[in-house]
């Protein structure tokens, strides 16, 4: 366990220096659609070197052809124990992200929660973006559980990753209003567009950081 540990932030990246991301996914890959566009047209402090996905049928991984990015797809191995496989499964995400030279993974739609085996070798180097305003509905149903709440506003959080669900260093938010009527549908299209214009730019700034 490394709860005390302190985050070790990646170096300085720079325009004609950007960092190396690996991008994470499960599934479509929109906000990692939305990130490649966003470098793609705009001078950036990160560029994506690689896109790994837990499932071999995940639509995204269709931008690494389009961007000419390696992929790679890493279904869980199989074990009869599920926490060795979990480990299994992250140690080969490890590897290949070494072997790659990233230097910030960025969790985008990545449906598992990582166990500290891997966080702790990443920790500061570890970002994720979830869909409410943290500490408030964390976990896989933010859309559900605001809704249940009664809530009037909710919104996207980009944090750093820890031990926890959902419980990192917030880095930025952004509120989105729930409307009278709203679905966990709706309201899901809602925030995810936020989601695509937040996450790029404060990785910029997050990227152009002194560690």
């Amino acid at each position: 366990m490394c709860m005390s540990e302190p985050y070790i932030l990646p170096r300085k990246g720079s325009i004609q220096d950007p960092l190396r991301i690996g991008v994470v996914i499960s599934g479509g890959g929109s906000g990692l659609l939305a990130l490649l566009n966003y470098q793609q047209s705009n001078p950036c402090a990160h560029i994506t070197k690689l896109i790994i996905s837990d499932n071999v049928n995940a639509g995204g991984l269709r931008y690494g052809e389009d961007f000419s990015i390696p992929v790679a797809a890493i279904p869980l191995p199989e074990s009869k124990n599920n926490v060795e496989q979990r480990i299994m499964h992250e140690n080969l995400i490890h590897d290949i992200l070494l072997n790659s030279n990233i230097e910030l993974v960025v969790l985008s739609g990545y449906m598992r929660i990582l166990t500290p085996n891997f966080v702790c070798k990443w920790k500061g180097r570890l970002i994720n973006i979830h869909p409410s305003l943290l500490p408030k509905y964390p976990g896989a149903h933010a859309h559900r559980d605001a809704l249940a709440d009664g809530a009037k506003i909710t919104g996207c959080t980009v944090h750093l990753v820890d031990e926890g669900v959902d419980t990192g260093k917030i880095i930025s938010q952004q509120e989105v209003p729930i409307l009278e009527g709203d679905t966990i549908e709706k309201l899901q299209e809602r925030v995810k567009k936020v989601e695509h214009q937040l996450y790029p730019k404060v990785l910029d700034i997050f990227c152009s950081q002194d560690s």
